[in-house]
């Protein structure tokens, strides 16, 4: 049995048994209890084993793409050198979320490994946790696995999602590769039993005080290594040796000319080049981009430590994108998705790796330096400058140090990184989800009534009945009362793909509000933030809910123009643009999408006049509710960071643009109007932004345009069609008289200098003076002119050019034996300040201009001139 037909296999079973199959999560999370990056099948099922969301189904089975990679915690220095670690693997799950417990998952387990996939029941081994007699029992009475094949753990066999979250005891499922009796997987701890499967029996909470709580329902979450359980049906003794890796080892060995099995360490740098090409393919199509922070940084980190394995391998030419279309061929027909951006991939990871290629031999020669100097610790700041300059991960310099027994300073790399993070701090912090009773009250609502009935796609005002009335958290307010009122049916659109949330008034025969934003309380239940401005409004009321229409069609015009941009984008960019968020408002819209450098003026253009046609075409604008399937079949985009359920909502914006979208939209084109861009730019490393304005708001914008040209044309007394001519016309007057003042002031300053040079014979061809209301730079100036008269050899200037302040200048003469810098250091110290060391023309200054006479008496003292 190949990968694709152990996919198949695990999913059939337990569609047969009343499981509904559900794709495969992106490996970015969006639950803020989530990690980093999916790390297990269950994170996309978060909210219902919470109990925040109602699962649409009891059953359900997944194959799903997993990263673990934790920062510098993880084992990524074990990959390549074990059998089964690797950075990326798919996990095989099947779910029940307060259906089936121990005795059901259990029972299914047992039915598939030993029925379907053939493996033999003397050959397994079972864990249980330390004090789950229950499970034990299943196992031994039900199941009859002998007792002694039967063995208890603890803390191993007890899985957390982190720190925090859902928990429970697990029981696991362990495959003997040898012979005759042994000590079973808790007493053993090489590589004679495989785990392969993870029964976990959920049923508490973990909160950050380490308290267990019990979860709202008992659930089971199974995880099964796709890689693991595959090498035990192929009968091979690694993970490597299955078809989901050979041909990425045998692409690896074509790229570095090496052979696999020849030299163990080669092997290692072969192994870790095909399980790196696996991640950052798949990060990479689901919206990471190489960064210095969070998961960009992982995804560089993954990139930047595969070409180095491949520069130590003797690998001179690009290796990533090889590697990228080897996983491809291997992985399309599992993920298709793959294919459709693979040109978009190769670039992504092919820049990644020459911008890295071009700093890896100065940063290695750097880092040699300090290994071959015989250092027994890389210092904290050289490490910093590894990282900082030269795009080392700090990983990468402890790995590299490692290999030569040498460790690095964490705490003083620690403290370098710290002073840039003081120096460039961070903007904006993500916002905590609420928490606390409120949020119970919120479950408690979307529990007893069920999910709000939106009616807002086809009315505008709608009477529904009032289920609640909450204070606002924090609100102090006696005359306008602050409030979150929530309704059975409701015509506001509640924020979310981007689009804000509607306003308007909800009325009652006690009482009036006038809503301010609409926004999700909890999935599916609209929350209206409102205040009260007459009366009173109580639960069970009869309320009439209207929303504000000019500012909702000003919203409906943003928003399907958004979706003209996004289709504009990827016709003159390229496939590769995705949206990474956007904002959808009455008076502009924002779009932030992938892309790998600025946009020039013509694609620009190019944009909006694409958008424009689509607008002018004045195509209808459908929505149609179709199974999540049926989308993919149409060719539907998904936007970045969105949840949708089997069935989703599709709107079709004229014949060009499909995307799935619960936003309000215009019902034909032509109702957008005028579309213009008003800005572009960066907003990080591969991500841009774009500000857009459409309808009123682009006449609006033409409008204010229009008035400031006419203004500008009146000041310069020409037609608004001549400005540009007028401009340059002034431009070079102005030019004209600049050069004019220059010369002018030149021709002062050589006058001055003549006066001043003038008693330098007297005094042996020295001359100091002052000349108040004269910056440093002027006094510089003068003071190398008088230099330049005949007869002068020091020339010493003071003056305050401003209220507080003192300057002072000395220039020299070649060929004397005079020091400018030594001249004026007492006088400097004089006047409460210090200068510079230049032995021909030095500066300095001072905060006592009071004292600034008796400075420039100092320096005709130690000239021998008279005062």
């Amino acid at each position: 049995m190949d990968a694709n037909g152990l996919r198949r296999a695990f999913t059939s079973f337990f569609a047969d048994r009343g499981h509904a199959v559900a794709p495969s999560a992106p490996l970015i999370p969006h639950h803020p209890r989530a990690p980093l990056f999916t790390n297990a099948g269950m994170n996309q099922f978060l909210p219902y084993f919470l109990g925040e969301e109602v699962p649409p189904h009891a059953r359900v089975t997944s194959v799903q793409k997993c990263v673990r990679i934790r920062g510098k915690h993880d084992d990524i220095e074990n990959v390549g050198r074990t059998s089964r670690h690797h950075t990326f693997f798919e996990m095989l799950g099947n779910w029940s979320f307060g259906d089936y417990f121990k005795e059901g998952a259990i029972a299914l387990a047992w039915e598939l490994v030993t029925e379907d996939l053939g493996l033999e029941p003397d050959r397994l081994w079972v864990t249980v946790y330390e004090t789950d007699d229950e499970a034990a029992a299943i196992w031994r009475d039900r199941i009859g696995v002998p007792a002694e094949r039967i063995q208890r753990a603890g803390v191993d066999n007890f899985w957390e999602m982190g720190d925090t979250g859902p928990c429970g005891p697990c029981s696991e499922l362990f495959y003997d590769r040898g012979m005759g009796p042994g000590p079973g997987p808790v007493r053993d701890d090489g590589e004679r039993y495989v785990e392969f499967w993870n029964l976990v029996f959920m049923q508490y909470d973990r909160q950050p005080d380490g308290t267990l709580l019990d979860l709202p329902k008992r659930n089971v979450d199974t995880g099964a290594g796709l890689e693991r359980l595959l090498s035990v049906l192929q009968g091979v003794e690694s993970n490597w040796d299955t078809d989901l890796f050979r041909p990425l080892i045998a692409e690896a060995e074509a790229a570095t000319g090496h052979d696999y099995g020849a030299d163990p360490e080669v092997d290692v740098g072969l192994r870790i080049l095909a399980d790196h090409a696996r991640s950052m393919t798949f990060l990479v199509n689901d919206g990471v981009f190489p960064t210095n922070e969070d998961r960009g940084y992982v995804l560089r980190r993954l990139i930047r430590r595969a070409v180095r394995q491949a520069y130590q391998l003797g690998v001179e030419n690009p290796i990533t994108p090889r590697l990228v279309q080897a996983t491809i061929d291997l992985m399309a027909e599992a993920y298709p998705d793959l294919r459709v951006n693979q040109s978009f991939i190769e670039g992504v990871v092919a820049r990644e790796e020459e911008r890295f290629r071009s700093t890896l031999r100065s940063g290695l020669s750097m880092l040699e330096e300090e290994l071959s100097a015989g250092a027994k610790i890389i210092s904290g700041p050289v490490a910093f400058r590894l990282h900082d300059t030269h795009g080392f991960p700090v990983e990468l310099t402890r790995e590299i140090a490692a290999e030569r027994h040498v460790e690095v300073d964490e705490a003083g790399f620690a403290a370098a990184m710290e002073r840039q993070r003081e120096l460039s701090k961070e903007g904006g912090k993500k916002e905590a989800g609420e928490q606390g009773p409120l949020r119970e009250t919120y479950r408690d609502l979307i529990e007893e009534f069920g999910p709000t009935d939106f009616v807002g796609y086809r009315e505008n005002e709608s009477t529904a009945r009032v289920l609640a009335v909450l204070p606002v958290a924090g609100a102090n307010d006696s005359e306008l009362r602050h409030v979150e009122i929530f309704l059975d049916r409701t015509p506001f659109y509640a924020e979310g793909g981007g689009q804000i949330g509607d306003t308007g008034t909800i009325r009652t025969a006690t009482g009036m509000a006038n809503v301010l934003d609409t926004t999700a309380a909890v999935p599916g239940l609209h929350r209206h933030l409102a205040v009260v401005l007459e009366g009173v409004i109580s639960a069970g009321q009869v309320a009439t809910a209207a929303i504000d229409v000019d500012r909702r069609d000003a919203i409906r015009r943003n928003h399907t123009g958004t979706h003209l941009l996004h289709w504009a984008l990827r016709e003159v960019l390229g496939p590769h643009v995705k949206q990474a968020g956007s904002l959808v408002a009455p008076d502009r819209l924002r779009f932030d999408f992938s892309h790998y450098g600025p946009m020039t003026s013509e694609e620009l253009e190019r944009v909006e006049d694409l958008a424009n046609e689509r607008i002018l075409a004045d195509e209808p604008v459908d929505a149609v509710s179709v199974p999540r399937a049926e989308a993919d079949r149409m060719g539907a985009i998904a936007f970045f960071g969105e949840k949708y359920g089997d069935v989703v909502r599709v709107i079709r914006a004229g014949n060009r643009s499909t995307e799935l979208c619960g936003g309000t939209h215009v019902a034909a084109l032509g109702q957008i109007g005028p579309l213009k861009i008003t800005s572009e730019g960066s907003i990080g490393a591969n991500l841009r932004r774009i500000f857009a304005t459409t309808g009123t708001a682009t006449l609006d914008r033409l409008r204010h345009d229009e008035q400031v040209i006419g203004r500008a044309a009146e000041l310069l007394r020409a037609q608004p069609d001549e400005l540009a001519t007028a401009i340059e016309r002034r431009l070079a007057e102005l030019r004209s008289a600049q050069d004019e003042l220059k010369a002018m002031r030149q021709a002062a300053v050589r006058d001055q200098a003549r006066q001043l040079a003038g008693a330098a014979s007297a005094d042996g061809g020295a001359v100091v003076a002052r000349r108040d209301g004269m910056d440093q730079k002027q006094l510089q100036e003068l003071a190398t002119n008088v230099r330049a008269e005949p007869g002068v050899r020091v020339v010493v200037l003071g003056g305050s050019p401003a209220a507080g302040k003192a300057a002072l200048v000395a220039a020299v003469a070649k060929g004397t034996d005079l020091v400018a810098s030594d001249l004026i250091a007492d006088a400097a110290r004089i006047v409460g300040g210090g200068g510079g060391r230049n032995p021909d023309l030095a500066a300095a200054g001072g905060n006592d201009p009071g004292r600034l006479d008796e400075a420039l008496a100092s320096v005709r003292a130690k000239l021998g001139l008279e005062s």
